[in-house]
């Protein structure tokens, strides 16, 4: 499919992504651990031709409340693990990409390769990865660290993650496997390649015992902005999320990671760039403020300062005057990009605490599109083709209701005027991105 066409995504945490969406009237809180929930909502992404969902996660509850209490009014705390969940689903949908975060730093390279090789074959060529290094304490907590790595150690991590998952998916050619029953050869052996992997993180022998995934490798996907995620993207990313509030911003990141992946030696036009969207749909622009206003309405002051510590990089701002200016905090070891938007959000409106908490606690520092669905799709148009993005990741603010407005309000638009499929032209992940089927090579280290 050509660039004319627009990519979305469905970024789907139950019950929706404003922090205040479990409390909505018409949500169903006991969804996240409710298999027909989310066969439903993926359902209708599927509906709505979608290219694919989205399932973000992490490795430990985060919070840096100071009681069970406050904790308790925060409305995602458990979930399923996502490979298990797309897996199941990969069994109720036939078309839609089911893609996942899993860390590079609290996970082995083997069983990540496994696993997203084992979904490849279940879902016909479906899986993509979502590959991060993870942000806080509390997951290295869970994996026998009092701190997790710093930066740039987890990026390192992650290269050489990649170098060992990329060789495990070419243990075996495509045609491997003969099940000749005749010869008795199972397979050709001279198709099999071990990959003798040792440097510095890991050492890595293989071969991988599942077959090269339908797809080669499944749709890698990256989501950081910082110098070293941007780099991170440019050598491995097929699919990059990202978080930008105007036009000016996400044309300059466009260019600039087109530019870098170009460096690589990597095709630009195989690398999908896909903004993060938090859209209000209603059928006027009254409605559409009012959804809004509703899901403000219900925030809890101590989820808002939790929410707020999180995307600052796990710092504890509840000390400061909820009331007053956002203070010169020190850089973390978390997310740096995300921090960054931050502080210049506050610095640049002049926001207090309590209304920087209230303007991410749907969008998250993503761009929030209120409006008509013909306003949506005017501003989604405008960013595609003026080369800000080729695809939006959409982030439905409550669940069910926000992902249905989008597939029966604003998807229509975008197909009446030309910019998404009225239906799927393939079967894999791959073919509805448009991005190549990587070839088979033989890694360093494999015979």
């Amino acid at each position: 499919m050509s660039r004319s066409m627009i990519k979305l995504g469905a970024f789907l945490p139950a019950p929706g992504h404003h922090i205040s969406a479990w409390r909505h009237p018409n949500a169903y809180p006991a969804g996240v651990l409710d298999f027909h929930y989310y066969s439903s909502i993926v359902k209708t992404a599927e509906r709505g031709k979608f290219d694919m969902i989205f399932l973000s996660d992490g490795v430990g509850v985060r919070t840096h409340y100071k009681d069970s209490d406050e904790l308790s009014r925060w409305g995602r705390m458990v979930h399923f693990e996502p490979l298990t969940l797309l897996s199941a689903l990969s069994v109720v949908t036939e078309r839609i990409g089911l893609t996942a975060t899993c860390s590079t730093t609290y996970n082995e390279p083997f069983h990540i390769a496994r696993k997203f090789a084992s979904l490849d074959f279940l879902s016909n060529g479906r899986s993509g990865w979502n590959v991060v290094t993870s942000t806080t304490d509390v997951e290295a907590q869970n994996f026998n660290l009092d701190k997790q790595p710093d930066h740039g150690t987890r990026y390192l991590r992650a290269r050489e993650f990649m170098e060992v998952a990329t060789g495990l998916w070419d243990s075996w050619e495509d045609d491997a496997f003969l099940f000749d029953k005749e010869s008795g050869r199972f397979f050709d052996p001279e198709k099999l390649h071990i990959l003798n992997h040792k440097k510095e993180f890991f050492s890595v022998r293989g071969p991988l015992n599942v077959a090269r995934p339908p797809q080669g490798y499944p749709v890698i996907v990256q989501a950081g902005s910082s110098a070293d995620g941007q780099d991170f993207a440019a050598q491995w990313a097929e699919v990059i999320f990202t978080a930008h509030k105007n036009l000016e911003q996400a044309k300059a990141f466009y260019r600039g990671i087109k530019e870098q992946v170009a460096k690589y030696g990597r095709s630009p036009d195989q690398v999908k760039v896909m903004p993060g969207i938090f859209p209000v749909v209603g059928r006027t622009r009254d409605e559409a403020e009012q959804k809004y206003e509703t899901l403000q309405n219900l925030i809890d002051p101590v989820v808002g300062l939790g929410l707020l510590s999180t995307q600052l990089g796990n710092i504890d701002i509840s000390k400061y005057p909820v009331d007053g200016p956002l203070p010169e905090l020190p850089e973390t070891q978390g997310s740096t990009s995300r921090q960054k938007l931050l502080y210049e959000e506050a610095k640049t409106q002049g926001l207090t605490i309590r209304e920087l908490y209230r303007s991410i606690a749907g969008p998250r520092g993503h761009r929030m599109i209120l409006g008509t669905p013909q306003e949506i799709a005017d501003q989604l148009e405008e960013w595609f083709v003026s080369e800000a993005a080729d695809g939006f990741n959409i982030m439905p603010p409550q669940l069910p209701d926000g992902l249905t407005d989008f597939v029966e309000l604003v998807v229509p638009e975008l197909q009446r005027r030309g910019l998404f499929r009225t239906e799927y032209e393939g079967q894999t992940l791959r073919d509805h991105l448009g991005l190549e089927r990587p070839s088979f090579r033989a890694h360093s280290g494999s015979k």
